[in-house]
């Protein structure tokens, strides 16, 4: 039963009149070897002093149409206002370097030809020797003004933003790379906690992006150019994830880290305990979500919620802490939220009434640790439902909504909490699922759980996970992979920090061009890094979690389940 459950009036239900701008196509099977191993490689071309490749952009990377060289067929996420569930002209509309509001969601009419699963590696970064260990995900976004026209906006060429460590637990530098060629742009200011997943956003309002990130026992916001905007006393404890929402829908954006809520200048605004009584516990990736429907949005920290404002929604005493996803599970109109912690998988409605209690659908042995992993939600089958993935130490596995598995495949990860995501490729309505585990980076068919692509990495996999986002602005998708030096007897070293992987011919279809948290889940940024007011919730058209979207024409799509 609920330990607790707050009752109080609510507004009515605010009309949410926010919407994404984008433009997208994809890519589909494997090869008939079944499983594709790439070698790591060489940069895209030599080495910088600062250990980043500086090789030029590959071919089909575009600067954009107000600079630098553009190529025919580039497609940007842009256009004009379109409203929900009108039809796109057949056209591309006129391209332009801003986001546009009110942009519709749409089903996806490009498909890449079936054959387009190739990956290579597009380019590799080895950060400097205090530099070589990374346990944190990267980030995608606009930092940096490419094509010089005194502009940063979406005609520039996306950054990755990746942070390398000397070793576990240990401080380290944040470094941004060009998405095109991984040279590096600069290091950030200051020293950054490895164990604290940074987040991105314009949180000030001044258009521009900022960072969040755990320092040496603070937390810091950086501008986009690395210097440092301020300083919180106000710290997340290790293996916490940031986030950002406006909760209120007051303009003004919140900071959620773990049990706390921060202001846009690092103040605290409210807090909870940590550990069962705060339901948030080992793994603090909490989210935000309009639970009860009334425009404004509830801070999920796993098994409890509470409303903007610090008041208890819901607590439930019979779940531990642990990681959150959101997403409609059922044939009823509200999100459930997927618990997944050390005693195994839970699923509540969205008012904390209990479907499932630690259930272990995995034959993994429910030991410490075995089932604490971030899941993420996508179409996986093409059925046109949700389905959810995540490791369970020995297995990473695709589960339908009643908890049964869709498929199991074998997978080494007993050190981490580690996470993965989904994307369709060639836009077939068939996803991709990827994962890294402490030896590879492996990419699955989302059907049948078949190795489409195998390549070397190594990790104590803390709650990284690779990351998909059109990191070139060349109108197809990326896949950002991290790596560490060997941590293991027997491990090789690695020769990369991250390395990004394209289709040979840069034929998948595009994604969006930013990844900005942990809790990633499209609606909650758009492409230009502001953070909605009004979030439109992501379970009414994607339905998806930690994974990201198809652009095309103008607007987010989906691409239609086989018929």
């Amino acid at each position: 039963m609920i330990g607790e459950l707050a009752t109080r009036s609510r507004p009515a239900p605010l009309a949410l009149a926010l919407a994404l701008a984008c433009n997208g196509g994809e890519g589909d099977s494997a090869t008939d070897a079944g499983i594709t191993t790439i070698d790591s490689g060489t940069t895209a071309a030599g080495s910088s002093s600062s250990g980043a490749t500086d090789g030029s952009a590959t071919d089909g990377a575009s600067a954009g149409p107000t600079g630098g060289t553009t190529t025919d067929g580039v497609k940007y996420d842009v256009g004009p206002a379109m409203t929900g569930g009108v039809d796109l002209p057949t056209e591309d509309p006129p391209p332009t370097c801003k986001v546009v509001e009110n942009d519709g969601f749409t089903g996806c009419r490009e498909q890449a030809p079936p054959d387009s699963f190739e990956p290579e590696e597009q380019w590799k970064w080895l950060g400097p020797v205090d530099a070589r260990y990374t346990f944190t995900l990267p980030l995608v976004a606009n930092l940096t003004d490419d094509n010089n026209d005194g502009e940063i906006d979406l005609c520039d060429t996306p950054d990755v933003i990746v942070t390398g460590y000397p070793s576990l637990f240990a401080y380290g530098k944040m470094y941004v790379l060009d998405g095109a060629t991984g040279e590096v742009h600069y290091q950030m200011d200051g020293s950054t906690d490895s164990g604290v997943t940074p987040a991105l956003g314009d949180i000030d309002g001044d258009g521009l992006v900022e960072i969040i990130a755990g320092g040496m026992g603070t937390t810091v916001a950086y501008n986009h150019d690395g210097s440092v905007l301020w300083t919180s006393p106000e710290t997340a404890n290790s293996t916490h994830a940031v986030a950002l929402a406006d909760l209120d829908n007051d303009g003004d954006v919140e900071i959620l880290m773990g049990s706390k809520v921060l202001d846009h200048e690092g103040k605290l605004v409210w807090s909870r305990p940590e550990g069962k009584a705060g339901a948030v516990g080992i793994g603090g990736a909490v989210t935000a979500a309009d639970l009860d429907g009334d425009g404004d949005l509830e801070v999920v920290m796993g098994a409890s919620a509470w409303f903007h404002d610090g008041e208890l929604f819901w607590l439930r005493d019979e779940i531990e802490g642990g990681f959150p996803q959101v997403a409609n599970f059922d044939d009823d109109p509200y999100p459930e939220i997927i618990v997944s912690n050390r005693n195994g998988i839970s699923v509540l409605e969205h008012d904390g009434e209990i479907k499932f209690l630690n259930e272990h659908p995995t034959p993994d042995p429910p030991q410490f640790n075995n089932w604490i992993r971030p899941g993420c939600v996508h179409d996986f089958d093409g059925d046109g439902k949700a389905e959810f993935a995540m490791s369970s130490a020995n297995n990473y596995s695709v589960f339908k909504q009643d908890l049964s598995v869709l498929w199991m495949a074998v997978v080494s990860d007993q050190s981490g909490v580690a996470a993965g995501t989904a994307f369709d490729f060639i836009g077939n309505g068939i996803a991709e699922a990827m994962y890294g585990d402490e030896d590879y980076s492996l990419i699955f068919d989302g059907e049948s759980g078949e190795v489409l692509l195998q390549t070397p990495r190594t990790s104590r996999t803390l709650i990284e996970y690779p990351v998909v986002a059109d990191i070139d602005n060349d109108g197809s998708a990326e896949i950002l992979v991290t790596s560490s030096d060997s941590i293991y007897e027997g491990q090789p070293p690695a020769n990369f920090t991250i390395k990004a992987v394209r289709d040979v011919e840069d034929r998948w279809i595009q994604a969006r061009r930013i990844w900005n948290q942990h809790t990633y889940h499209v609606t909650n940024v758009r492409e230009d890094g502001t953070i909605p007011q009004y979030e439109q919730p992501n379970w009414e058209t994607l339905n998806t979690f930690r994974t990201n979207a198809q652009i095309e024409n103008g607007g987010v799509c989906k691409p239609e389940p086989p018929g």
